[in-house]
């Protein structure tokens, strides 16, 4: 498969780490700013230099507010039957048909996790898209991790809010417990060490486990025990649940302004 990228930030290069390592690829990157290029890409400072060449599938990796301006002149370098996908979060099919015409669009929205195989992608596809490139496309978002197909573009936002921008939130709450951790007396390699390798542990043991939160919570908590006098304090006043909830609730409204 031939496969044009328009930009190259650090998600785009993040997507490009693992693409490369895929059998039967082309990959050409246009205006990358990669500190290190990928074995088997082919790196274009502009688009002149592309000169007649068409790809079947053009990856949009610019800024939202860029995609006007930058999009409209690849579009001769779209293959019959091809299909564009765009990484612009917020950034709809509709806005995107304004600079190209009637095209087969498919919106993913991965996250940054996906730089070493555990991102998570929703993907959607607009009723132009035939099954072989939402196959295509799944290829390669399975190439990254979890992929979550969903069918309207309002669920693609809700995914997001809660896992496109999820990385953001366990880094914040990783921080937290490594200060807090560092407030005990620990050095901050040690805390640092304690919390990820502590987070790592719990998430993979929950990813091998049909049992829900409750249970596996439950599972480490002895009645009156030191496990239950943290909990007691995290769940106080149901704080960090109604906290969830608005910053969830936060980052979708901010993905519908977007659109």
């Amino acid at each position: 498969m031939s496969l044009l990228m328009i930009g190259c930030g650090k998600m785009g290069a993040a997507l490009l780490s693992r693409w490369a390592g895929m059998p039967h690829q082309e990959i050409t990157v246009v205006k990358p700013s990669l500190t290190a290029v990928p074995p088997k890409v082919r790196l274009c400072n502009n688009i002149d230099l592309l000169g007649d060449a068409t790809f079947e599938v053009i990856v949009v990796a610019v800024k939202p507010q860029l995609i006007a301006t930058v999009l409209p002149p690849y579009q001769k370098h779209l293959a019959a039957g091809g299909c564009i996908i765009s990484i612009a979060a917020g950034y709809s099919v509709a806005s995107i048909e304004k600079h190209t015409g009637p095209q087969a669009v498919i919106r993913i929205m991965p996250n940054l996790p996906a730089q070493v195989g555990r991102g998570v992608t929703a993907l959607f596809g607009n009723s132009r898209c035939s099954a072989a490139q939402l196959a295509t496309a799944q290829a390669l978002t399975d190439a990254v991790g979890h992929t979550l197909r969903v069918d309207s573009e309002d669920t693609l936002d809700k995914v997001t809010a809660v896992a496109g921008s999820g990385p953001g939130y366990a880094f914040e709450i990783a921080r937290c417990w490594i200060e807090a951790a560092q407030a005990l007396g620990f050095s901050a390699v040690q805390a640092r060490e304690l919390v990820l390798n502590t987070l790592a542990g719990s998430m993979e043991m929950a990813l091998q486990s049909d049992a829900s939160m409750d249970e596996l919570r439950d599972s480490v908590t002895s009645k009156n025990g030191t496990t239950a006098a943290g909990l007691n304090m995290l769940r106080k006043d149901q704080i960090i649940s109604d906290l969830f909830d608005a910053t969830i609730k936060a980052a979708y409204q901010r993905a519908v302004e977007l659109r």
